[in-house]
């Protein structure tokens, strides 16, 4: 097993590009996105539907090595500010097949 740090990064749906194209630039190629994630935060309420007229939120799942770690944070933290979300950061162990 090799230890990561793994990112749990929530952004609004539209905004999605902007994570992926981020991930990319730091090299990061293997992510999973999950669409329509709904919850509420400090920006308000986002579900996950087309009545409220509001965009759900997506959330990514990725890793990183740790030493990349604050490379990518320092460029991730402008983000999330400018459109809102957040991000987890936790230690992983990655079982590579």
């Amino acid at each position: 097993m090799i230890p990561v740090k793994r990112l749990e990064i929530v952004i609004e749906a539209p905004r999605s590009e902007v994570v992926t194209d981020l991930l990319a630039q730091h090299g990061l190629q293997g992510w999973t996105r999950i669409r329509g994630a709904s919850g509420s935060g400090d920006r308000g309420l986002r579900r996950d539907d087309e009545l409220t007229g509001v965009a759900s939120n997506v959330v990514f799942i990725t890793t990183c090595e740790p030493n990349a770690l604050d490379a990518l944070v320092a460029d991730l933290r402008p983000v999330l500010a400018r459109h809102g979300g957040m991000c987890l950061i936790s230690d992983a162990h990655w079982l590579k097949h």
